[in-house]
């Protein structure tokens, strides 16, 4: 089902940041085999709106739409002048509120986080903005944890970039997460955007490959994925499986990428995250929950898959 996605279009916005943030998500549409992942509207406030479509796209006047949405995205400005900017917006801040409570997710790009701090949502949340105006902001959103080294920042379901490039970064982190990783990089290619360079491994998402018509790897696979909790030894459930360890190993390896035993690692790592991210259970509790018995060996390997300590992610990643 696509993603209701709202673009908003305030008062003096920066056509750049629109234009970059329609041309990735339309090019992840096209990219898309089937439904299209993005449903694409245009928000504006009611006296902004002087013509029925704006960019090729039905507007939708705040104060009247009644639509739910999953994802917003608040573009850069152009103006030095914030205070004014946000006066000349504020009514998009109870909207934004507002459609927040009801679960959609919220992204800003570069100077946008000011109009999305104005509403509040960012207070004691990572963010970022563009560097020349981290002072300006700082000044003016005292309980907003700022980050203006970070070239964007993931606070739960809310998102912020840097300036310039950062902005596409940011974009290609939420095509990744609503599309998946082979058309994030094609996205990287097309727009000539360096992953390496900026890729962070805690924005990561471990994707088990189903799509391939070996039937021994796919009942490992199954086993894996359903016996991750209780599993001590993968002897314990490759056993009943008619071929060789070493010739299953081999099998799997070339389907998947990775061998069995790393791709039990990255099953618990990924149900790790979620008990982090969306629960209050104890490090203690997720550890048995995710099927180690070594609270050491635990830590290293997510630090070393995620690249950061467990109780880090919770910080920076739990819903709130």
């Amino acid at each position: 089902m696509s993603k209701k996605t709202g673009l908003i279009v305030p008062h003096d916005y920066k056509l750049l940041s629109i234009a970059a943030i329609l041309e990735v998500f339309e090019t992840a549409n096209k990219l898309s085999s089937g439904e299209k992942p993005f449903e694409i509207m245009i928000f504006q406030l009611a006296g902004q709106i002087t013509s029925e479509q704006v960019f090729g796209y039905d507007v939708h006047p705040i104060e009247t739409s009644d639509i739910r949405l999953e994802l917003i995205l608040i573009p850069a400005f152009t103006t030095d002048n914030m205070g004014e900017m946000i006066a000349k917006n504020r009514d998009f801040i109870p909207w934004l509120k507002k459609q927040h409570q009801s679960g959609a997710e919220l992204a800003s790009f570069c100077t946008g986080a000011f109009l999305f701090a104005a509403s509040g949502l960012l207070n004691d949340k990572l963010a970022t903005t563009h560097v020349d105006a981290c002072s300006a902001f700082t000044k003016a959103f005292p309980l907003v944890n700022l980050k203006p080294d970070e070239t964007l920042t993931a606070d739960g379901s809310l998102y912020t970039s840097g300036g310039s490039t950062s902005s596409f970064h940011l974009l290609i982190l939420l095509v990744q997460k609503y599309c998946g990783n082979e058309i994030a990089v094609q996205i990287a290619k097309i727009f000539s955007i360096d992953l390496n360079r900026y890729k962070q491994s805690y924005f990561s998402t471990f994707r088990p490959n189903h799509l391939h018509n070996d039937t021994l790897v796919a009942m490992l696979q199954q086993k894996i994925e359903s016996q991750y909790q209780t599993i001590e030894k993968l002897e314990e459930i490759t056993k009943d499986i008619p071929t060789s360890a070493r010739n299953m190993t081999r099998r799997f390896k070339q389907v998947t990428g990775i061998p069995p035993i790393e791709y039990l690692q990255n099953i618990r790592v990924e149900s790790s995250k979620k008990y982090l991210e969306q629960t209050q259970l104890s490090i203690s509790e997720i550890i048995e929950k995710t099927g180690y018995n070594d609270p050491k060996a635990f830590r290293k390997v997510f630090y070393k898959m995620v690249g950061m300590k467990p109780i880090e992610y919770r910080e920076k990643f739990r819903v709130q």
